[in-house]
């Protein structure tokens, strides 16, 4: 090649390397500038994948604090077989109406809803007439204990004389689900 660009004169010397010249731009113009963006792309997707990460390395440090939550959770309130929630329900609506000083007229069939990982809800519609002193005690009573049940509606009017108020009152007792059967399944999936 050295030979062959030797023998050439020198306005043709110069026309070659004026064309080797813009054959290297048009070839950079073509393949190589296009790509200059590349390495910011790549750069940005390196620290979004370098941040997601550090993210999710975070969230693995704090799984043991989130299962002994977990474990925590489970463990709160009083376990109550699934037959007999309704019972258990009925009876301390009764026992804390009766302790507050008041008798309930009138029940609903109690609703059994399963929205929870943890827990089964107890829907349970009652309807009491009562002054405001015996209506407070028995919502603070149910809510202060470790029943587990919470108001979930409650319309007030007062009764035909206007001496007390009548009440239909919905409410709701969460009760866990069988915590055995889930944690025996937990020991019998780490044995296999």
């Amino acid at each position: 090649m050295k030979k062959y660009f030797a023998q050439l004169r020198p306005l043709e010397r110069r026309l070659v390397v004026g064309v080797a010249v813009v054959l290297v731009v048009v070839l950079n113009a073509m393949f190589i500038w296009p790509h200059f963006a590349d390495w910011g792309n790549l750069r940005a997707r390196l620290d979004k994948a370098r941040s997601e990460l550090e993210r999710n390395q975070k969230t693995v440090a704090q799984m043991p604090a989130l299962q002994a939550q977990v474990k925590q959770f489970a463990s709160e309130g009083e376990f109550v077989a699934p037959e007999d929630q309704a019972i258990n329900l009925m009876r301390t609506i009764q026992s804390q109406a009766a302790a507050s000083g008041f008798g309930i007229q009138n029940y609903s069939r109690s609703m059994m809803r399963t929205n929870d990982a943890f827990f089964v809800e107890q829907v349970q519609n009652i309807n009491v007439t009562a002054t405001e002193e015996q209506l407070i005690d028995f919502l603070y009573k149910l809510g202060s204990g470790a029943s587990m049940i919470r108001v979930r509606d409650l319309e007030l009017q007062p009764d035909a004389p206007r001496q007390k108020l009548s009440a239909n009152i919905k409410l709701v007792a969460s009760y866990q689900k069988n915590p055995v059967a889930a944690a025996d399944k937990k020991s019998t999936a780490k044995v296999k």
